[in-house]
């Protein structure tokens, strides 16, 4: 990915009286206004999705031992899984992902008291996640996958023959290969009820979880915007930014 910053270095936008600006702004909030009820809608029919019975057995490795899917909602009817981008032998996780993933500690206390878990789930070994979990310095729960189908059975892993043939599913559609990787990101949502079966309830790929990111929430607000020539190509590992933040200064938002 490349982790140039495309900036503006002078902006458009017209300068109005603050009259002007007003009636801009009323326009703008009735687009809001629309995009809530639309989000609300969509939220809605999210939630009424069927549900399907997850039968296969899917066993991870985590620090404390072997776990199976059930045993990850840790007392919880309902389980959040990040499908991380982090195959077998790699040494850093993907951009995007770490992205994301450095949203997902503030969440945990919330989800949790919430009946949700989260956990992040990839292919690559335990130790391998260890390792770059540490160097990112981390604390949500993050399994491996490694010699189990969960992650093709839910389309984000693919084996070196998929990669070779001429289609893969992701997203819900068939792409080429050369549009894709041997690992991609995704989200899915499960329930677990007071007999312990499991249910597959969503699944979403691509962009489709961009709005649990705050950063870009954040951005979207901000004069510039996002201010990128492709997808996130702003974005880097949090400790390959150049300049760090002073983690030594006091603030009300800390």
């Amino acid at each position: 990915m490349d982790a140039t910053v495309s900036v503006k270095t002078e902006p458009d936008n017209a300068v109005v009286t603050r009259d002007e600006w007003h009636d801009a702004r009323l326009k703008l909030l009735e687009l809001e206004k629309e995009e809530t009820h639309l989000r609300d809608k969509v939220r809605a029919a999210r939630q009424a999705l069927p549900w399907v019975k997850v039968d296969k057995d899917y066993t991870f490795d985590t620090p404390s031992g072997k776990r199976n899917l059930a045993d990850l909602f840790d007392g919880r009817s309902q389980l959040l899984v990040y499908h991380f981008m982090f195959g077998p032998g790699w040494k850093e996780g993907c951009v995007g992902c770490s992205f994301m993933a450095d949203h997902f500690d503030g969440t945990l206390p919330h989800l949790s008291n919430h009946d949700v878990t989260l956990v992040a789930i990839s292919r690559g070994t335990l130790a391998e996640i260890e390792n770059y979990k540490k160097r990112m310095g981390w604390h949500f729960p993050w399994l491996s996958s490694n010699g189990s189908d969960f992650n093709f059975d839910y389309h984000v892993s693919f084996t070196e023959d998929d990669m070779k043939g001429d289609k893969i599913t992701y997203n819900f559609r068939e792409i080429p290969p050369s549009e894709g990787y041997e690992e991609l990101p995704g989200l899915s949502a499960f329930y677990k009820n007071e007999n312990g079966d499991v249910f597959h309830t969503y699944s979403t790929y691509a962009r489709g979880s961009e709005e649990t990111i705050g950063t870009l929430m954040l951005l979207d607000r901000a004069p510039l915007g996002r201010n990128e020539a492709q997808t996130m190509n702003f974005v880097k590992r949090h400790d390959e930014y150049e300049q760090k933040p002073d983690t030594t200064a006091s603030s009300c938002c800390h």
